[in-house]
């Protein structure tokens, strides 16, 4: 490949392949992570990473070599690495006397970092420890997260979003009931994140509907915040813009509900009423307006007879 003027031109057709698959999409494809450790690890890290690689796989990458690097101070180097492996999310572990047991979820818009969040783990039950069996590889999870925290702290709404970002998997149009097998339960309460994996087994309710049952499997961890480096408000809003070609037209008259139940809006020319052609009830017929008294010395008008009118037959009585 050779570089002019800042623009890369491919010289074979492997590079060119690589260069389209790099390129921007309408559509882009499920977020890679990257997990790695620093230059000191403690065991509890160590598996701590491995447990959500495990997780995060296939779309994830598993650095084993101890990268020296502090995200806070210099994050260069992990701007590099993502923009070599083409990963957009990134998790990093270290260990050391003022922060034992670190753990540092990111992610990077456009190959910079956008926001970090650190945490410790205060208590860490691993997949190993927890007899039971497991899920399937790339098997999509439902997240649940519990806490006002999440919906009132600032730092707490970053790191939700964050960690729906992280462990949200890939876009699906459809999913089946029985691939609906796991659940990532986030807790905020006092001061502490809670996170805890389940597998949710379908049991026999005696109806269509079936019982549903939360079986744990591990990973567990206790964590607590620590440091946090997170993004403008302008720069946030800035990366979470659509493009053009992908934003819904609103089209007139046409509406949908919180349920996603399309609602659509008729005009009609005015109608008259009056004209309407109603069911005949007996009480809406009019009322005969009151009789008027006879007067016995009024003379009973005469009516000239009409010569095609047959005269009336008279009934003949025998006596």
């Amino acid at each position: 490949m050779t570089q002019l003027d800042g623009i890369v031109k491919p010289k074979t057709k492997r590079s060119k392949r690589f260069l389209e698959g790099r390129a921007p999409k309408l559509t882009e494809d499920a977020k890679i992570a990257m997990i790695m450790k620093g230059g000191n690890s403690s065991l509890t890290v160590t598996q701590a990473l491995k447990d959500i690689y495990s997780l995060k796989k296939p779309n994830a990458v598993l650095y084993k070599k101890k990268n020296i690097t502090r995200p806070f101070e210099d994050s260069t180097s992990l701007e590099f690495l993502s923009k070599k492996s083409d990963c957009s999310l990134f998790l990093f572990g270290s260990h050391n006397k003022k922060r034992p047991n670190n753990l540092v979820f990111g992610r990077l818009f456009d190959f910079h970092v956008l926001d970090m969040i650190e945490v410790g783990i205060e208590k860490f039950v691993s997949l190993s420890e927890i007899k039971t069996s497991k899920i399937p590889e790339g098997t999509k999870p439902m997240l649940v997260f519990a806490g006002e925290a999440f919906d009132t702290d600032t730092e707490h709404k970053r790191l939700k979003s964050l960690f729906i970002d992280f462990f949200r998997g890939p876009t699906v149009t459809a999913v089946r009931l029985a691939g609906l097998e796991h659940v990532l339960h986030f807790t905020a309460l006092e001061g502490k994140i809670y996170m805890r994996s389940y597998r949710s087994l379908l049991k026999k309710s005696g109806c269509r509907t079936p019982r549903i049952e939360l079986e744990e499997i591990g990973p567990s961890f206790d964590l607590v915040l620590r440091r946090t480096h997170l993004a403008s408000d302008d720069l946030f809003k800035l990366s979470h813009r659509r493009p053009k070609a992908l934003k819904i037209r609103k089209k007139k008259n046409i509406s949908r509900d919180a349920f996603g139940t399309k609602l659509g809006r008729v005009h009609m020319q005015k109608q008259d009423l009056s004209k309407l052609q109603t069911r005949k009830m007996k009480g809406l017929r009019k009322r005969r307006g009151p009789k008027v008294a006879e007067d016995p010395d009024a003379q009973a008008p005469k009516v000239a007879a009409d010569p095609d009118t047959p005269a009336p037959k008279v009934a003949k009585v025998e006596g």
